[in-house]
């Protein structure tokens, strides 16, 4: 049911994606039931979690680049720990995304489904490399190969994922003078 109160929305005008903070009178969901509402707020976290798995995937990706080239196993440490808490909170931030496109203030664009699905490969991929870092012990080379792909394809899909995310809040052109 709809609200009477004004609520803060985000709101994209003009030739530009650039948000704008508006207030509008409406409901603060989709169609304003309970569980559009219990969706908007998890899709409200996607701002707040997104940089975390992008920092931690990018930064475990740098940390096995260095155990490659060094030999030094405490660098693959460092990788590990980073890309399982970076392949945990790509899901959560995944979800909360997915979540968030349920909103009212939300437009729906080619480029808001590349971030979207480049988004869910990426999470997938973080995760795999995660779930594989716990056979890492295991005498086979194989986990480490297939550990090393997943890590590093995921660090490309979420830079990119996060590129696109980027585009769609700063605009095209947020980067020239």
């Amino acid at each position: 049911m709809p609200s009477n109160n004004p609520d803060l929305i985000l709101e994209c005008s003009g030739n530009t994606l650039a948000p704008q903070l508006v207030y509008r009178e409406g409901t603060t969901a989709g169609h304003g039931g309970k569980g559009d509402k219990q969706m908007l707020l998890i899709g409200k976290l996607h701002p707040l979690v997104l940089h975390f798995p992008i920092g931690l995937v990018l930064a475990a990706a740098a940390a096995e680049l260095a155990a490659i080239l060094t030999g030094r196993e405490s660098w693959r440490a460092v990788s590990v720990a980073n890309a399982r808490a970076g392949g945990a909170l790509a899901v959560v931030t995944a979800i909360a995304g997915w979540a968030l496109t349920s909103a009212p203030f939300v437009e729906p664009s080619r480029l808001l489904e590349w971030h979207r699905w480049i988004g869910v490969a990426g999470a997938t991929a973080a995760l795999a490399a995660a779930v594989v870092s716990t056979r890492l012990r295991a005498p086979s080379r194989h986990w480490l190969v297939l550990y090393q792909a997943g890590l590093f394809g995921a660090a490309a899909l979420i830079a990119v994922a996060g590129h696109l995310g980027a585009k769609m809040v700063w605009g095209a052109d947020f980067l020239r003078p």
